[in-house]
């Protein structure tokens, strides 16, 4: 295209309507690129809330994420703490068993070598503090009423080692 000054000055009818058609072409070309323009920029700005809502909401989700993690390690924590207390209650509770264990076996070793006397120091120990014919009869009695082989904590043997001893004592007497 020739130079617009030129072709304004000249005042050539078929140079201006040349000039006025493409002044008009360029100016429809112009306005189409502003709409163009216009509704990239709508869109830009609708990506943008977009972008900046779903950011949003990521960053809300993240920060309860976080705090269910903190709320949940904190849980464990405790968690954690009561096991240790359990542990030591029961390493405490394993101590006192193996104790009384060691007590037990004390006991029943003493017991076994109470049980190997003879029959007689059995029955000499029930009647011991019995001294008056009265005491001794009294204590008779009820050693039978205990042991009798009837009852259900009844020994025929025991009863006949009481028998014996009593006679003994009753004829010492």
């Amino acid at each position: 295209m020739k130079d617009i000054e030129a072709i304004l000055s000249a005042d050539e009818p078929e140079d201006l309507k040349e000039l006025k058609t493409f002044l008009f072409k360029e100016n429809i070309r112009i306005n189409d690129k502003l709409r163009e323009l216009a509704e990239q920029e709508k869109q830009f700005q609708s990506e943008k809330t977009q972008f900046k809502t779903e950011a949003d909401a990521l960053m809300r989700k993240i920060e309860v994420d976080q705090k269910r993690l903190k709320d949940e390690n904190k849980f464990f924590d405790q968690k954690l703490e009561i096991l240790k207390d359990a542990y030591r209650q029961l390493d405490m509770d394993r101590r006192k068993l193996e104790k009384e264990r060691a007590r037990f076996q004390v006991e029943k070793e003493l017991l076994q070598g109470e049980s190997r006397r003879e029959p007689e120091d059995i029955a000499a120990v029930l009647f011991r503090g019995a001294n008056n014919p009265l005491a001794l009869r009294k204590r008779y009695k009820d050693l039978l009423k205990i042991f009798h082989p009837d009852n259900q904590c009844g020994d025929g043997k025991l009863v006949q080692l009481i028998n014996r001893e009593y006679e003994r004592r009753k004829k010492a007497e």
